[in-house]
């Protein structure tokens, strides 16, 4: 049986925001874990060993978490930084030396990839490198890291990314192909979900409250909804946390003063994620960049339509699959019109291709084509 270790600054361990960080890694190595050894190498508090189901983790001590914000262009980070560089690359190297996998997949380009670079150097392993959109839109853009990302991507035995224009940017800076992997998570099973056909209707938004998230542009969209449009809402839903959680707070405020029918909160793990979604007819995307969101699959899992702002390959996935209403541009003022069409069509109208899209964001079906991709589908001789 061939031993796959996944390289990544985003794993699970039960504190609160960390399972929406990485969920779906999670769900990834659990899937994969069925066909092959799964060995997973993260940052952690800590160092230490544990196993989940059929996973190996790894843990390596960071001082701080989540990595997401650390932030190269801030002076005070650096420490921080660096100590986590040691730390991954004594990790991984560790692994290498200690287990000997066949391949190191790293989740994401940078910082993983280059740990992952470095240990298959050393030890002779394949390596191959999973973008978001994170490592192109953030760290690629900063000129010395611009160059480690080309060096680590183009000598990488495979490169994917989880959008399809993330994919092309991947190629152009690499000079070699990226193929397109979507991430998704394995939600629990929501019972008895039903399309409603007539208003009013449940309105919810799971995610972090951050620029990026455009949690401001959905909270400007709703104070801009007219009498007639609140008439068609039964409730709204916001759920999740971050920077923007004080703005958030007195958003919901102030539209509660005006009487509109609104709950906020914080982070949910999975089953309750899987809730939210199912109790909604619409779920909310304002973001301001994506590739393709894990909401997206988490929404199409669960059969829940989205109302979205065109980022990423958003447009692309509405023409295939009519997945609900998408703006014509990201801005508050096209998301309320956005949110409006919704409200006056119905959420039922979009089953047929939403389940389609069930079909194709099929966590199976990705490990399926990951194992293809690398040529790690068939067995090891001798197995």
């Amino acid at each position: 049986m061939h031993h796959i270790a996944l390289v990544t600054t985003s794993y699970p361990d039960g504190r609160p925001g960390t399972e929406a960080a990485g969920s779906f890694v999670a769900d990834f190595a659990e899937e994969l874990s069925r066909r092959v050894r799964v060995t997973v190498v993260a940052a952690g508090t800590e160092d230490e060993v544990s196993e989940t189901g059929t996973v190996c983790i790894r843990r390596f001590a960071v001082p701080r978490l989540p990595l997401s914000l650390l932030k190269p262009a801030n002076p005070g980070h650096w420490g921080a930084l660096i100590a986590t560089m040691k730390a991954g690359l004594n990790a991984v190297e560790r692994l290498a030396a200690e287990d000997k996998p066949d391949h190191l997949l790293a989740l994401w380009v940078l910082p993983s990839g280059y740990w992952a670079q470095r240990a298959a150097r050393l030890y002779g392993f394949s390596y191959s490198v999973w973008a978001l959109g994170s490592d192109v839109w953030t760290l690629a853009r900063i000129p010395v890291v611009k160059s480690v990302f080309k060096n680590v991507a183009t000598n990488a035995a495979r490169r994917f990314a989880d959008g399809v224009e993330l994919g092309n940017e991947v190629t152009s800076l690499s000079g070699a192909d990226c193929r397109f992997l979507p991430s998704t998570r394995r939600l629990p099973v929501v019972q008895g979900k039903r399309l409603v056909t007539d208003a009013p209707y449940k309105l919810a938004f799971l995610g972090r409250w951050h620029p990026n998230k455009g949690t401001d542009l959905l909270l400007d969209a709703l104070s801009q909804l007219d009498d007639e449009s609140w008439s068609r809402i039964s409730e709204v839903r916001i759920f999740g946390g971050g920077p923007q959680e004080l703005s958030v707070r007195r958003a919901v405020a102030f539209l509660e003063a005006q009487g509109r029918p609104m709950v906020v909160g914080g982070y949910l793990d999975k089953q309750d994620a899987a809730e939210l979604i199912g109790w909604a007819d619409y779920l909310l995307l304002p973001s301001r960049i994506e590739s393709i969101p894990v909401i997206f699959s988490d929404a199409m899992q669960v059969g829940t339509p989205l109302i979205a702002t065109p980022v990423g390959d958003l447009p692309q996935l509405h023409q295939k699959y009519n997945f609900g209403v998408v703006a014509q541009d990201i801005s508050s003022d096209a998301f309320a019109q956005a949110i409006a069409a919704g409200l006056a069509g119905s959420p039922d109208s979009h089953s047929e291709g939403i389940a389609l899209a069930r079909s194709d964001f099929d966590l199976p079906k990705i490990v399926d084509r990951f194992l293809q991709e690398t040529g790690l589908d068939a067995q090891r001789p001798g197995d």
